[in-house]
């Protein structure tokens, strides 16, 4: 898309993390913006630091866990900017702890923002996009779709639940030869405020698993997926390694994450079990922000992106390549 991108584009969990870097990406696009997230004081953060933008932009108070609140966000934004033409979705909660540890509340709450979010949000954009017959659905994915890991069982099941239901739909546009388009980003480990506020059991602080890329990776994905819709977008090198080797060695992961997967997505430092965290309520304004604690250690760059972009290209190239050496060989 160019610098004058009109279209209207709702993206929930917008107040922080991936969801923040986003809107402020779409933003300098020119789009219009309406953005969810539990916390009107994320919102209006994340507008006081976009004042070029400021008539672009609507904020609407949303837990994306309750369908009546998102229906009415949708018809909200309707009236503000009309029709919708790109609806993301982006909310998520966590929580770290052994399966062991988590109670049945816990999963359910991950599992009402994490999975039933997304599919609040579809369905609330479906009913909008089909009298219109066109627009385009973004579900924000991870390499946890299809590699699960421990600590992090809840989040797992969710965004494994999110492919599941995705592919349904899928299905189905194509059956009704419908224009809507739906489309998955999956990201890699994103440095994001999360680790900050998501509840843990764990004995040090979270992070993200190495290597750890800037949320400004994950928004510049999101936005080319947005106009360039295809199945699904696997972000960065390590998404790829992740799902590719589920599916060739699982066996191999299984027993490299049971030896590994605890560490790595925990630093040195302690933890507290009572320190505040955003799993039932928002967090004070001062968390939300799109990145998070670990910029020193993170990349803005991500090259496997480059090729998944251009891997028509690619293709055609090698194709061409490799025709050229067997020509040659045989005229030898």
């Amino acid at each position: 898309m160019s610098n004058k991108d009109k279209r209207h584009v709702v993206i929930t969990g917008a107040s922080a993390g991936v969801g923040r870097a986003t809107a402020m990406y779409f933003a300098s696009k020119g789009a219009r913006l309406t953005l969810l997230a539990r916390s009107q004081e994320g919102l209006q953060n994340l507008k006081d630091e976009l004042p070029q933008a400021q008539d672009r932009i609507h904020l609407v108070s949303t837990d994306v866990s309750n369908f009546d609140q998102v229906e009415k966000a949708m018809q909200a934004a309707v009236d503000r900017f009309g029709r919708i033409d790109v609806w993301i979705n982006n909310a998520m909660v966590s929580v770290f702890s052994p399966v062991s540890e988590m109670s049945a509340e816990e999963y359910k709450r991950v599992t009402d923002v994490t999975y039933l979010g997304v599919v609040n949000g579809t369905l609330a954009a479906l009913k909008h996009m089909r009298p219109h017959g066109k627009g385009v659905i973004v579900q924000v994915g991870s390499a946890l779709a299809y590699r699960s890991i421990p600590l992090q069982s809840a989040y797992c099941a969710a965004k494994h639940a999110v492919i599941g239901f995705t592919e349904s739909l899928r299905c189905e546009l194509l059956h009704e030869n419908s224009q809507i388009q739906v489309t998955v980003v999956h990201l890699p480990a994103i440095n994001t405020p999360q680790f900050d506020w998501v509840k843990s059991r764990m004995k040090n602080k979270p992070q993200p698993v190495p290597p750890i890329f800037q949320p400004e990776v994950a928004a510049d994905a999101i936005y080319w997926a947005s106009s360039h819709p295809r199945k699904e977008w696997f972000i960065a090198w390590p998404t790829v390694k992740a799902v590719w080797g589920d599916r060739l060695v699982p066996h191999y992961a299984d027993h490299y994450l049971a030896q590994n997967g605890f560490d790595d997505q925990q630093t040195e430092e302690s933890d507290s079990i009572d320190r505040p965290n955003n799993l039932y309520s928002p967090m004070p304004v001062q968390y939300y922000r799109s990145h998070g604690r670990f910029d020193k250690q993170s990349t803005d760059w991500s090259l496997q992106k480059w090729f998944s972009r251009h891997r028509a290209v690619l293709a055609l190239g090698g194709a061409v390549a490799l025709s050229g050496f067997f020509i040659r060989r045989n005229q030898r």
